[in-house]
């Protein structure tokens, strides 16, 4: 019989990958995926953009390339994220295969078995994924409608045993849809200061805000620059461009960064060069700012039809903010409230979601639900959300 180690015996399947065969039956309306509607995706544009590249660059494409990712993209990044004030030349910037790999390295460059980790609760199910493969303690701080609980913060960073980071995804969070405001990131920063605790600033979303008055709010922690934080920023393509290409990045000091590499050259010596030349044409093309803009209002559409049914068929009781941004929603039941029993229920009526313990650190509150509208038509909302909204009331009364 194998002997797994205890790292992999620790490891439990992600809700949202199991639902995922569900999720594609033709007579289910999913709202369970955080996936880019395939109808929206560049094909003819990027089609086109490797078409006009010069044999040397697509030659280039299909070889390996330097852990660090491609110079011609490390170089278009760099300027793609000082437009957002990041500081790209106090730092160093890796390109990984997905965020989700970005998270990996922090979690295997900080964690040793048994050390305790802050995250936010709920929290992004592949943060939790991938600290939990290395026997993190995880420690879940609540959040409320500005960000995380600075109270439950504070005792957090009471204790005796100094936590190795806290990660956050303060820009349209998932799964709460949440929008961090400038006073708490200001709070957040002061408590931080001086601390030797690192912050994982993670932002999938940020880019795919649907008010202009909300830009001073988007402004990153990392951008910020504040002094004596170790700020580790986490970004993405697999929303402004592709997830298939599996390309995130990561801006960090220097000296995280020299560890961070050497992990990766472990993991998969490089990421897929084939695609990095793809995200680099379409940064230089300067199409990613139109592209994301045209997204941005297409999900604002459809976030806009999934509020007008939610404020039509939901009961009073249950608790949710309308986003400003992102893919989510998310839903408050009242205390005691199965959302799996809810779940399976509208799966027989035709929709699914997500259960709200898959995104709790310790795997057991309930009382709320993910929904997403990033993948849905509007006419397809409004068929699902009265079948969410029947199944609450079937559980909760």
């Amino acid at each position: 019989m194998p002997r797994f180690s205890k790292a992999v015996s620790s490891l439990r399947s992600s809700e949202i990958r199991d639902l995922m065969t569900l999720a594609s039956r033709p007579d289910i309306i999913s709202f369970a995926g955080g996936m880019p509607g395939n109808e929206l995706f560049p094909v003819k544009e990027v089609e086109e953009l490797f078409r006009e590249l010069d044999i040397k660059k697509k030659q280039a494409a299909f070889q390996y390339g330097p852990t660090p990712g491609l110079p011609s993209l490390l170089e278009s990044l760099n300027g793609f994220l000082e437009k957002k004030g990041l500081p790209v030349k106090e730092n160093r910037l890796l390109i990984t295969t997905g965020s989700q790999q970005g998270l990996n390295l922090l979690g295997k460059a900080f964690i040793d078995p048994g050390e305790p980790v802050l995250v936010e609760n709920p929290c992004f199910i592949g943060a939790l994924s991938a600290f939990r493969s290395y026997e993190a303690e995880l420690r879940g701080v609540p959040v409320d409608s500005d960000g995380i609980s600075m109270n439950a913060l504070h005792r957090e960073l009471e204790r005796k045993e100094k936590p190795k980071f806290l990660y956050i995804t303060p820009y349209f969070h998932n799964p709460a849809g949440l929008l961090y405001t400038t006073e708490r990131k200001e709070v957040l920063i002061r408590a931080l200061q001086g601390s030797d605790i690192p912050l994982i600033e993670d932002d999938a979303y940020g880019d795919l805000y649907f008010y202009e008055e909300d830009r001073e709010r988007l402004r990153p922690i990392k951008a910020i620059n504040p002094s004596g934080i170790d700020v580790c920023y986490t970004g993405s393509f697999s929303k402004i461009l592709g997830p298939g290409l599996r390309l995130g990045w990561m801006l960090v000091p220097e000296e995280i960064y020299g560890k961070c590499e050497l992990i990766k050259q472990s993991a998969d010596a490089c990421s897929p060069s084939f695609t990095q030349v793809l995200a680099d044409a379409f940064i230089r093309s300067g199409q990613i700012y139109s592209y994301v803009e045209s997204v941005r209002q297409e999900y604002k559409r459809r976030a806009d039809a999934m509020v007008s049914a939610l404020t039509e068929y939901l009961p009073d009781y249950v608790q949710w903010n309308k986003p400003r941004g992102g893919f989510y929603i998310w839903l408050t039941l009242p205390e005691g409230a199965d959302a799996t029993k809810i779940m399976m229920l509208a799966i027989e009526g035709g929709a699914v979601f997500v259960a709200g313990k898959t995104f709790d650190p310790a795997g057991t509150r309930n009382n709320s639900l993910r929904l997403s509208y990033c993948n849905n038509t509007p006419q397809q909302i409004a068929e699902g959300i009265p079948i969410v909204a029947n199944s609450i009331r079937k559980i909760c009364g």
